[in-house]
């Protein structure tokens, strides 16, 4: 930030540190912003899509939500930026236009990219991991904290023994 000192009309010839103008800053720091935000703005904007009316459009957004996105991996497909998402977005337009069911267009993009673009995949020999892998995972790390404290509390059962008491000593071994 660029700060000019100004000088201190009580003190001649002294400038006084707390007194300084901002405004000019601020205003270019604004300008600047404003010319940022106006020139990145189309970037975050999903190309539209001519839907014939407002029930193609929510079936569109209803079935770009059970689908992920092949490059992000975590988000669905309606509400990824990334090229490969567009491209994918305007596949399955294309095929609602053609007339396809929900689960004609699913089939076809597993058939391409595998289970992996449904966010629910179906349950068979290929995803029981996926499925189960989370239970099977908590399941073992309770049995795991079980034997570990079982163990631990036969340790802690056995009697223990001292040189006073073998020795038939009574005092306080300090």
């Amino acid at each position: 930030m660029i700060a000019f000192p100004v000088r201190n009309p009580h003190h001649a010839g002294s400038f006084a540190p707390e007194r300084v103008r901002r405004k000019p800053a601020y205003a270019l720091m604004l300008l600047v912003m404003l010319a940022i935000a106006s020139v990145s703005a189309p970037v975050f904007a999903i190309d539209p899509l001519p839907f014939k009316d407002r029930t193609e459009e929510l079936r569109f957004q209803a079935l770009a939500k059970q689908l992920r996105c092949l490059q992000c991996q975590n988000e669905s497909l309606a509400d990824s930026n990334a090229p490969l998402a567009a491209d994918l977005r305007r596949d399955v337009f294309a095929q609602m236009q053609a007339g396809k069911s929900d689960a004609e267009i699913k089939q076809w993009l597993t058939a391409r990219y595998s289970d992996f673009v449904l966010y629910d995949p179906p349950l068979h020999g290929g995803t029981w991991l996926l499925w189960f892998g989370p239970l099977l995972l908590l399941l073992a790390g309770t049995g795991a904290v079980i034997v570990t404290v079982r163990r631990r509390a036969a340790a802690g059962a056995k009697p223990r023994t001292t040189m006073a008491s073998t020795a038939g000593d009574s005092e306080d071994d300090w």
